[in-house]
């Protein structure tokens, strides 16, 4: 052996005994993934489509842990896991997903809105129960399809116009059943639906309101089947969808203000821009996002008021969002995630389900509310319209809080799990949402199998740790997002630091030679942060890092009869026992109309940081259970109260000024608060 070789060889012995290797490692902080690769082992997308900057992974490449898998946990142990036996839409007599013709009673929105869910809970948790109902349910959609391609409850809503929209969340429900089982069957039924679809004259499709706000739904699943297919007609499916979705390129206005519909539909655009290649089109879905949040969204939580409906006036605070809005906002955060790369949306993604989704559950998840606000004092039966825009018990915890987010609100907490990390077009794997749990992705130029295993408390701890399980050393990229919040976040590799200029809105770009067991540490500093919201009465709200704040009231529950307290499309199955599904009426028990004192050059400073244990059941979104607090200093506001409809009161203008004296006030996260003032007063 020649003398460089010894070298070599004694170079390589002590790399490995130091945890290194050969190939330097680097980090770079970067706006955007390049995408001008295609990934070598997930489906992406195929050309003409534009290159997506992230790639979904399997439904079962993220096996979720800590606090998300107790969330989970709590969904199947409660309403989504038990939905099937209670709900008059998920009974299997006289339903219209088990006929051949689409003829039944029962069957519309309602089971896909629950399966789409259930199902990669299923996949995610590998329940066996679980895993056998959803079988069911997919057979008999693959089995009963007709002769013509089309499949599912037969609906007309007017001659020969065939209601599509319950399809398209059916769609979804295949495509993840696909991910899991590789069954061909639903390449073939999907191929068969699409080309009946391109059939339908224009004037007969997408005619309902409901569908015609949605087809970017019907649109996102011929990409998909045309990523694995390659089947031309199914790019002119697209245009055809494009054409017949109501136009949510509208400047200064929209089709409609539906709360689900803003947050389901505004990503159309941007849908069609993966094919169109025209930036009006993506920048169409930004400007409905900015138009709906100048309006209506000058609040914390991540979403805007709209309780059924956005009307011009009711912007307060306590306008509220359903529920399925929620689900549907996560939603579409995570799909422009992977168009635009944007770690905007990621932020917002992160905002909505840490802040509000979990708040519009009773803790156990046995019984949701329709409508959730940041201030919201009452959470009872009673009917508070006009100052909603629901006429009907909407705000109460039931489960039967109405058929769409009775079922839509199980995908929730599952599909923020599973686009949680994402593969790159170099080979690499990105965490995006960031939550405790195991990735396990093939990266790498060899593809070879690799497990990246995240221990954290985030978002209620800044420190996110990871560990490298490989067989055999392996080179590819691991890119970790920068929260907009964050500004100096520290990344150690193996225990050292790792120099890198990153600030909040970028991503950090490790490339090594990664080996089993190497360790990354990635630390996200959090500071406190005060928002003033200028067009909404000069009011204040407080983030501590990604969450939001809001006063700690002692919540009264009143226990309610669900079958009296239900809204009224909701109904029941015969044998259902009501008195194990009852609903709840919260009340407060301590005052809320406070407003806060903030030191006016330096608002941050107006609150103090109080950190406690984590919580024994892993559950920290529950105001007993808060693994951190703020302390503040404020006033009681004698004229804020309850107003003649029962809600919380419209926001005084700020500064407020009040005779009371100077009381210290506890902040919770507004995510686990289930009556809660997460915009503030500011008192002069």
């Amino acid at each position: 052996m020649r003398l460089p070789d010894l070298r070599r060889t004694w170079l390589l012995t002590l790399l490995a005994l130091q945890g290194g290797s050969l190939m330097a490692q680097t980090a770079t902080a970067i706006k955007q993934v390049d995408n001008s690769k295609v990934n070598s082992y997930y489906v992406s997308n195929k050309a003409p489509l534009r290159q997506q900057y992230f790639v979904k992974l399997p439904v079962t490449a993220i096996k979720p842990g800590g606090w998300l898998l107790k969330q989970l946990e709590l969904q199947r142990d409660g309403l989504t896991g038990n939905l099937g036996e209670i709900s008059i839409w998920l009974s299997k007599k006289d339903n219209a997903w088990l006929s051949k013709d689409g003829k039944g009673k029962y069957g519309w929105e309602e089971l896909p809105y629950w399966l789409k869910g259930y199902g990669d809970m299923a996949y995610v948790l590998k329940d066996p129960k679980m895993l056998k109902e959803t079988k069911f349910w997919i057979e008999a959609v693959l089995t009963n399809q007709r002769d013509n391609g089309d499949f599912g409850p037969d609906v007309e809503k007017g001659p020969g116009k065939r209601d599509l929209w319950t399809n398209m969340p059916m769609l979804w429900c295949l495509q993840s059943y696909y991910d899991y089982s590789k069954d061909p069957r639903v390449l073939e039924v999907m191929t068969k639906y699409f080309k009946w679809q391109l059939s339908i004259p224009d004037d007969k499709f997408l005619e309902d309101y409901w569908e015609k706000s949605r087809g970017g739904d019907n649109m996102l699943s011929v990409y998909w089947l045309y990523n694995r297919t390659g089947d031309k007609f199914l790019l002119d499916l697209a245009t055809k969808l494009d054409k017949n979705t109501s136009d949510w390129r509208q400047k200064g206005n929209l089709p409609n203000w539906h709360n689900v519909n803003i947050a389901q539909c505004f990503r159309e655009p941007a849908t069609y821009y993966l094919q169109s290649n025209n930036p009006a089109d993506l920048q169409a879905t930004y400007d409905v996002f900015k138009l709906t949040r100048d309006i209506y969204g000058q609040v914390p939580g991540g979403m805007f008021g709209a309780d059924e409906n956005a009307r011009k006036g009711y912007d307060d605070p306590r306008q509220a969002v359903e529920t399925c809005g929620l689900v549907e906002q996560m939603t579409s955060d995570q799909y422009l995630l992977q168009f635009t790369g944007d770690t905007f949306w990621a932020d917002n993604c992160e905002d909505v389900a840490f802040n509000t989704f979990p708040a519009a559950f009773t803790s156990d998840y046995k019984a949701l509310r329709y409508l959730t606000a940041p201030n919201m004092v009452v959470s009872d039966s009673k009917n508070h319209a006009p100052g909603i825009d629901n006429t009907g018990p909407f705000l109460a915890m039931n489960p039967f809080s109405s058929r769409c987010c009775q079922h839509n609100h199980s995908a929730g907490w599952v599909y923020y799990n599973e686009n949680s990390w994402m593969a790159t077009p170099d080979n690499g794997v990105a965490a995006l949402l960031y939550a405790p749990g195991e990735v396990t992705a093939k990266v790498g130029s060899a593809g070879a199998l690799t497990k990246i295993i995240t221990t954290t408390q985030y978002p209620f701890n800044d420190v996110i740790d990871m560990k490298v399980i490989t067989f055999d050393k392996n080179v590819f990229p691991v890119y970790l997002r920068v929260p907009a919040w964050c500004s100096a976040p520290v990344v150690k590799v193996n225990g050292k630091v790792v120099k890198v200029a990153a600030k909040g809105g970028e991503y950090i770009k490790l490339d090594n030679t990664w080996k089993n067991g190497d360790k990354i540490s990635l630390q996200l500093p959090m500071k406190i942060a005060v928002r003033q919201w200028a067009k909404n009465k000069n009011s204040a709200s407080v983030n501590y890092g990604p969450l939001t704040y809001s006063l700690k009231i002692d919540e009264r529950y009143e226990q309610k009869d669900s079958k009296q307290t239900a809204i009224g499309d909701s109904q029941w199955q015969e044998n259902a026992d009501p008195v194990k599904w009852p609903s709840w009426e919260i009340y407060p028990a301590s005052a809320w109309n406070y407003g806060l004192l903030l030191n006016s050059q330096k608002p941050e400073q107006s609150f103090t940081v109080v950190k406690g244990t984590w919580p024994a059941d892993n559950n920290p979104f529950t105001n007993k259970s808060a693994p951190i607090m703020l302390k503040a200093n404020g006033k009681q506001i004698p004229g804020w109260q309850i107003d003649q409809y029962g809600l919380c009161g419209v926001l005084p203008q700020s500064p407020v000024k009040t005779e009371q004296p100077q009381t210290s006030l506890t902040l919770v996260p507004m995510g686990g608060a289930r009556l809660r003032i997460a915009s503030f007063p500011v008192v002069q």
